[in-house]
């Protein structure tokens, strides 16, 4: 049954507020009644099937994602059927978004679908790689292990974003900074060095100079090349969006010089940890690489992996396949033909996709390690450039009076 959100008063003439599950609006009133309350606005809380990304659209947090993944697991592990799983869990949560988030799953799911269906609905709090893995689990009857697989992915998540977070702190407030001195320079300091020289008849340097063309520049065209910007952003975004031209794109970062090998890393350690993930959890390999494929970031790499995906369905080792797609590292080839001759598959990948991770973190850090000195280089050379346009001309003048 879905959920509806109610205003209701009671015998005292308060107002209250609440969640209720019930077959339609007419139930709910009922139900208000029956509590002796009566009811003034009573509104469905359920997006209609399919609907999708919407703007403003609720949205667990990670840390709530991980409770309620280990609950899930704990639960249907134990037997308990998902919509009786998902109203334990729900009767936990003290967040009345929440609720009507987890309900609406719950009455989706008693109305016929199956759990992977239902989060198809909310694909703001739960994102491609979960709704994949969720629909390979419930086909191979493996839901509690790949839910605890979820969650631990979840927590891993969190703390690498946590991480990346905390390390750009510092660069973000020293590009912030240095921005903010360069803009109040040429808005205060710039003008009256000009109307000063502009007084005495003196020459000015050719920095000087150049500098003043640039802050006029900028007076004069600065929020025109803003909009301009702004209108290029979210028209590449709108672009992006179309199937056809996105997937050039991702194809030109995968073979882009500077980004082309992180991408392809990325993209590998997504696809060899979803695939170990699924295996380890006992999901036959063909749904399971059907599962990986649609986690896949970049579009033409996703197409690469439906191509493995059919060749191991048509009778192809997995390492052939992976090998004949000429877009994943050596390492990770060799790691799963590995599994393959050992009947260990499973290990094989999970150490694989640990290796790609890991390799992704030591590149990661590394450019934020850059990232820092890079910024005070660039800032502190612009800010440099600045005082000594000040400067020269004072030292000029300077020189004229004595």
């Amino acid at each position: 049954m879905p959920a509806f959100s109610y205003q209701a008063v009671d015998p005292a003439g308060k107002k209250t507020r609440g969640l209720i599950e019930a077959a339609s609006p007419a139930a709910v009133r009922a139900q208000l009644r029956d509590r002796d309350l009566l009811p003034l606005a009573v509104e469905a809380t359920q997006a209609k099937p399919g609907s999708g990304r919407s703007f403003g659209a609720h949205r667990l947090s990670l840390k709530k994602q991980v409770l309620v993944s280990r609950q899930l697991a704990t639960l249907v592990g134990a037997q308990v059927r998902i919509e009786d799983a998902l109203k334990i869990v729900t009767d936990q949560m003290t967040n009345s978004r929440d609720i009507s988030l987890l309900l609406n799953l719950r009455s989706a799911i008693v109305d016929g679908r199956s759990f992977a269906e239902a989060l198809e609905d909310v694909p703001d709090s739960f994102d491609d790689y979960y709704r994949a893995s969720v629909l390979a689990a419930e086909s191979a009857g493996k839901l509690p292990e790949v839910l605890n697989h979820l969650a631990t992915h979840i927590e891993d998540r969190a703390r690498n974003r946590q991480s990346l977070q905390l390390a750009l702190i510092y660069p973000t407030l020293l590009a912030l900074v240095s921005v903010g001195v360069i803009i109040a320079l040429l808005t205060f300091v710039v003008p009256d060095i000009v109307r000063v020289f502009t007084a005495r008849g003196a020459e000015l340097p050719g920095l000087t100079r150049g500098l003043i063309a640039v802050s006029d520049w900028i007076a004069r065209w600065g929020a025109t090349i803003a909009a301009l910007g702004a209108v290029a952003g979210l028209s590449t975004v709108a672009l992006l969006r179309m199937p056809a031209l996105r997937s050039r794109w991702d194809g030109w970062l995968m073979r882009a010089p500077l980004f082309g090998p992180l991408v392809l890393r990325i993209n590998a350690a997504q696809f060899s940890g979803t695939l170990a993930t699924l295996v380890q959890s006992g999901v036959p390999l063909a749904e399971a690489l059907r599962a990986a494929a649609g986690t896949v970031p970049n579009r033409r790499m996703r197409a690469h992996v439906g191509e493995i995906t059919q060749a191991v369905q048509d009778g192809m080792a997995l390492s052939q396949a992976v090998e004949a797609a000429g877009v994943f590292p050596p390492m990770l080839v060799a790691m799963i033909a590995s599994g393959e001759a050992s009947g260990r598959l499973g290990e094989s990948l999970q150490k694989a996709a640990t290796d790609q991770a890991e390799g992704l973190k030591a590149t990661v850090s590394t450019m934020v390690a850059l990232v820092e000195p890079g910024v005070l280089l660039i800032m502190g050379g612009v800010v440099m450039l600045l005082v000594m346009a000040i400067l020269m001309p004072i030292v000029g003048l300077n020189a004229l009076a004595g």
